[in-house]
């Protein structure tokens, strides 16, 4: 047993990671985690478009929820290799489809390929060295932009990889989010008082969100169907864009 693992036996509460993208999800997730643990962030910079944003937001989260400590870590593998709209600045970021319910239908430009394990990786290291009990992870399946490494089997797989790639292999891969709806995410939040004023979901925005890629519009459906208003400022007034279509639709009906 490793001299971290021996002052956890002592009384004193338990020690968990929690992967802080700085995003709502996240920092719903941190919160979750600190109720229960003494809660270490860890957030990554890996060459994304809103990298600075999401970086300052993951920091403020952590020092809201008064985490333990703060670790931000750098990796430039996602922008080496490309291949998402995220990384790859000659891929351009899309607006949402019109058809909201369209979100999620296929695997998005937005995706990157294989993140979550990178970061789920680094997240087990650093609980082994702290001797930690639970790495947490905000990833939710349901009403989200369908990335295949947001899904229960792949957390699954992955515990599976802890139980027999680690010291002691009883590390636990923790997504309390995982199965709940966006709304249902605001609303604990709410309970949980997280710190929604200082999260940072768009892909493009870095003083304002867009207002017009998936991301920002999960998050302000799941904001509107709360019946709680965002926080965050939008460059895009999203009802406005949200009802364009219909009101043209409306308009050529009657020519």
């Amino acid at each position: 047993m490793t001299q971290s693992s021996l002052s956890r036996s002592n009384g004193a509460r338990s020690r968990a990671v929690v992967c802080l993208s700085g995003g709502m999800d996240s920092a719903v997730c941190a919160a979750i985690a600190a109720l229960e643990h003494e809660t270490y962030a860890l957030h990554f910079s890996y060459g994304q478009r809103t990298e600075q944003r999401e970086l300052a937001s993951a920091r403020a989260i952590a020092a809201e929820l008064q985490l333990t400590k703060f670790l931000p870590l750098t990796i430039d593998i996602f922008r080496i290799i490309g291949g998402s709209a995220l990384t790859d600045t000659t891929i351009e970021v899309p607006d949402a489809p019109a058809d909201e319910n369209a979100i999620g239908g296929a695997i998005p430009v937005t995706y990157v390929p294989f993140r979550n394990a990178h970061f789920l990786s680094a997240a087990v290291s650093w609980a082994e060295v702290l001797g930690a009990q639970a790495v947490y992870i905000g990833a939710v399946e349901q009403d989200s932009s369908g990335y295949p490494d947001c899904r229960p089997a792949y957390y699954e797989a992955f515990q599976q990889l802890v139980r027999t790639g680690t010291r002691d292999g009883s590390i636990r891969v923790e997504t309390p989010l995982i199965s709940m709806r966006k709304h249902e995410i605001v609303r604990r939040g709410l309970e949980l008082r997280a710190p929604f004023h200082v999260t940072w979901s768009c892909y493009t925005g870095n003083q304002a969100a867009c207002g017009t890629c998936e991301s920002c519009i999960l998050r302000l459906r799941a904001f509107a169907e709360a019946g709680v208003d965002d926080p965050i400022p939008y460059a895009t007034d999203w009802k406005q864009t949200a009802n364009a279509p219909k009101e043209s639709k409306l308009k050529e009906s009657k020519q």
